[in-house]
């Protein structure tokens, strides 16, 4: 009798433990523990990020409620050697369980890419690594390496008219060659039959499109002026007349200050001089936007030759169509100019 009680009385023992067990078990699994009551947030957990380094952000951003319980749970499950790097968000009131998974699963929540312009691939290094995991050395280091451009079928005078600006959504732990990678079939995707239809049809290549466009997009920041600008190029190009365009000195003598261009900077010496040299020059001058791209494919067809900047600075032209009368419009925008003091 007396052993049957003891028997009785550890069965009811064990079972309350194991009642106590599975229910503290089951709490510290799938009760709401990440962001309890709060509103979602970003959470980035780089290739460097140990686990106890994870622990202690979790807990100074106030992310988990429970440290003890998250800390247990994650380590049974072998999240302290199985966790992947990666831009995650979390939802509110997401269990431990939830956020263990996802931390070893790496579905990571895309980030935008996003760049407008720039002059040189050094700038462009900078702006291809906005909230990536890279930094801008790493970037510059494949950007400048002796084969890369070639590799994507460039070569490094033209290779930043590989890049077209716009936003994409790449992972954050995405590579310098990765993001290239990417890039190189947005160009790709980007010069769609017809696009390269339009280039064949004023006998330029692709490249030969994006320096063009580069142009253009140095003279004006108004692109629904921009496809009468580019007519007035390509009137020049198939005429054999000197481009004469100042962007092209400007990024030549490499002052990008320079406001008003002299007689004496039409000598100086460099195959971006278009006063100097005849054709297009070896490349592009900045990143064309895909404005500045459309704007030459579709350029506007007219007989004018010239244009000026407008005296009254509203960023627009005045076009002619002889020298006679593209002098008359100059000497006004010089007028302008001396009025308003500015010399260089």
């Amino acid at each position: 009798m007396r052993k049957r009680n003891i028997i009785a009385v550890f069965l009811i023992v064990f079972t309350v433990m194991l009642s106590s067990f599975t229910f503290y078990a089951y709490q510290i699994a799938y009760t709401p523990n990440i962001l309890v009551e709060a509103a979602p947030m970003k959470l980035e957990v780089s290739h460097s990020t140990s686990f106890k380094e994870l622990q202690n952000e979790l807990s100074e951003r106030r992310i988990i409620n429970d440290p003890v319980s998250f800390g247990f749970l994650a380590k049974l499950k072998n999240l302290d050697t199985n966790m992947k790097p990666g831009n995650y968000t979390l939802a509110s009131d997401m269990t431990n369980i939830q956020l263990i998974n996802l931390l070893k699963s790496g579905h990571q929540t895309p980030v935008n890419l996003t760049f407008s312009n720039a002059r040189s691939l050094s700038q462009l290094s900078k702006n291809l690594v906005q909230n990536l995991e890279i930094d801008s050395a790493q970037m510059a280091q494949l950007l400048f390496g002796d084969s890369t451009a070639r590799h994507y079928g460039f070569e490094p005078h033209n290779f930043i008219g590989m890049f077209i600006p716009n936003t994409y959504q790449v992972y954050w732990t995405a590579t310098p060659k990765d993001i290239l990678d990417r890039l190189k079939r947005e160009y790709d995707n980007f010069w769609s039959q017809e696009r390269i239809q339009k280039a064949k049809n004023l006998n330029m290549s692709k490249k030969e499109v994006s320096t063009l466009a580069s142009i253009v997009q140095g003279e004006t920041n108004k692109m629904d002026e921009a496809p009468k600008i580019a007519g007035v190029y390509i009137n020049r190009l198939q005429r054999g007349i000197p481009l004469q365009a100042d962007p092209t000195l400007v990024y030549a003598i490499g002052d990008f200050s320079i406001r008003r261009i002299l007689n004496k900077d039409k000598a100086f010496d460099s195959p971006y001089n278009t006063y100097k040299y005849s054709g297009l020059p070896p490349g592009p001058i900045n990143m064309p936007s895909i404005a500045a791209l459309d704007a030459v494919l579709n350029y506007e067809e007219h007989g004018y030759l010239y244009f000026c900047a407008k005296e009254d600075f509203s960023g627009y032209h005045t076009f002619a169509k002889t020298l006679k009368q593209h002098n008359k419009n100059a000497i006004k925008f010089q007028k302008a100019l001396n009025k308003e003091r500015i010399y260089r």
